[in-house]
């Protein structure tokens, strides 16, 4: 990793504040790799949030000098988000950026995704995985995968409105305003997290994207299993659900009420 990189707590870059978060579950691997791409000055923090690995994530992430917030117990993916967020947003991020530390997608396309959302053209940015079939399937993604994939991306299209080419990145940019609107303490800690919190930003009216992100799958990467799999796949069908039932009146769901303002006293 550069020693150019400026990772520590309360720098800021000149466009506004810029914090990497990390969701991560025995990463030991792969971390090093994947902070190593970072582009020198593009991030201002890099947080790690560790959800009770049982290797030494937590001893690499600090060795690399990056923040290491430990959970006492496995809170699920998207329970790790949550803490990555609440801590993003208490550190003043204005852009943050979700990248998974596993190695799988390119890093160096961060300064770009936090670039959109600084000139205003989008609020939310995803990393695309699918630019063409032979590409996507010779760099390793599962044929099973792919069809889910290209299956439930076609649903949320049309069903959000939209025209991403892949709703399930773990490489995600977002706004301060994104977090700061979007009720994601109320989704699920497991991984229909991701998938919540795009009908919530569709819901509450942000500017979505994406741009093609480079991956590579093998051993190391971190994955699902097909029952796992087909679990999500059931439950993003059921937010998209949600989503028209609460858009129609019919049944109004808490993910897609705002926050509340907090008082302070």
């Amino acid at each position: 990793m550069s020693d150019s990189i400026s990772h520590q707590p309360g720098s800021r870059s000149e466009r506004g504040r810029v914090i990497a978060v990390m969701p991560a579950y025995n990463a030991a691997s792969t971390l090093e790799r994947t902070v190593a791409d970072i582009p020198a000055g593009s991030v201002d923090e890099i947080v790690l949030v560790d959800d009770c690995s049982s290797d030494n994530t937590v001893e690499v992430a600090r060795q690399l000098g990056l923040t290491v917030i430990q959970h006492e117990r496995n809170t699920g993916y998207g329970g790790n988000q949550k803490t990555c967020y609440r801590y993003a947003m208490e550190a003043g991020a204005d852009y943050v950026v979700m990248i998974h530390p596993d190695y799988q997608y390119d890093s160096r396309v961060i300064p770009v995704a936090v670039e959109l959302i600084r000139l205003g053209i989008c609020d939310v940015i995803l990393g695309s995985r699918i630019r063409t079939r032979a590409e996507t399937l010779e760099g390793g993604m599962p044929l099973y995968k792919y069809i889910a994939n290209r299956f439930l991306t076609i649903i949320e299209n049309i069903a959000l409105g939209q025209n991403l080419g892949d709703f399930h990145s773990g490489f995600r940019a977002y706004s301060r305003a994104v977090l700061e609107k979007v009720p994601f303490e109320k989704n699920s800690d497991d991984f229909v997290f991701d998938s919540q919190f795009l009908a919530q930003s569709v819901r509450f009216g942000f500017k979505i994207s994406d741009i093609p992100v480079p991956v590579r799958y093998f051993e190391e990467a971190s994955s699902i299993n097909f029952k796992r799999s087909a679990q999500y796949g059931l439950l993003t069908l059921n937010v998209m659900l949600q989503y028209w039932l609460h858009r129609l009146g019919i049944w109004k769901s808490e993910l897609f009420k705002e926050k509340q303002p907090q008082l302070i006293d």
